[in-house]
């Protein structure tokens, strides 16, 4: 189980918490790794896990930078991480989940550093009223800057609906993505609840 951070329900329920014992591994932040005990493997910004089972192709797991938030932040907000996954075969590039991250410096060093085929952006422009105008994960704006430099060939926004604190819904971000460039407009697959999505990676 790949988990971005444990500590906000919006990422991890009690119906998730409930699976962890089942997991055969868990990779997750450092300071997550402590909390959650029972064997999960925290990992660093840019250290890397391989995964590996009997009969299956072995993933190798890069930790990303992410940050929750503005800057200073992260005291408030805690540790978050995305994942850059790795295996034999792969066609276009590694699978990338961003995690709730906003896009700073350390999420545009991932263009700089990984081929990127895949990406799950985690998005929502996610917002308080007590901390007005600041934002907790990348708004579709942002995202469609990110896209310009990672160039993926498939583009899967995630976590943008089903909490009070999303501000930029689906149709908010099919309204940004309509303004994007060609290529980024082509690249975008949306994955629909209870359906699976297929993507050659």
């Amino acid at each position: 189980m790949l988990l971005t951070h444990d500590h906000h329900a919006d990422n991890l329920d009690d119906a998730g918490r409930a699976l962890l014992p089942g997991a055969g591994a868990v990779l997750t932040t450092q300071s997550g790794a402590r909390r959650l005990g029972g064997g999960a493997r925290g990992l660093a910004p840019w250290a890397t896990w391989r995964l590996e089972s009997p009969g299956l192709p072995a993933i190798e797991v890069t930790a990303t930078p992410a940050r929750h938030g503005p800057p200073l932040s992260r005291p408030v907000v805690g540790e978050v991480t995305g994942f850059a996954l790795r295996w034999e075969g792969q066609r276009h590039g590694a699978l990338w989940i961003s995690g709730d991250t906003v896009l700073y410096a350390g999420v545009r060093e991932v263009a700089h550093r990984i081929t990127v085929g895949t990406a799950l952006l985690h998005l929502g422009g996610v917002r308080f009223p007590v901390t007005g105008p600041l934002r907790y994960t990348m708004t579709a704006r942002r995202a469609v800057e990110l896209c310009g430099l990672l160039r993926p060939r498939t583009v899967v926004p995630v976590h943008y609906e089903g909490w009070s604190h999303f501000r930029e819904g689906r149709r908010a971000v099919e309204a940004r993505l309509a303004q994007a460039p060609a290529a980024v407009r082509g690249s975008v697959r949306w994955a629909e609840p209870g359906r699976a999505l297929e993507l050659t990676v």
